[in-house]
């Protein structure tokens, strides 16, 4: 199953994309690595986010859909 990136999964992956551009810049090798994996924590938040956030519109739209027919 293929989901879309959520406007929230979007707005971290944005702030991991800003994270790592910040490591390029960095002389000091054990800051640049925190920021490394500071940024691969954004990027697992924005996959989740997006899960979560595709499955409350589908809650939403079954529920939607339930009280039609009721």
């Amino acid at each position: 199953m293929t989901v879309q990136i959520s406007q929230r999964g979007k707005e971290y992956l944005e702030t991991a994309r800003t994270l790592l551009r910040a490591a390029k810049t960095m002389t000091d090798q054990a800051i640049a690595g925190q920021l490394k994996a500071l940024a691969d924590d954004y990027e697992r938040r924005a996959e989740k986010a997006s899960y979560v956030d595709a499955a409350k519109a589908s809650a939403r739209s079954a529920a939607s859909a339930e009280r039609e027919w009721t």
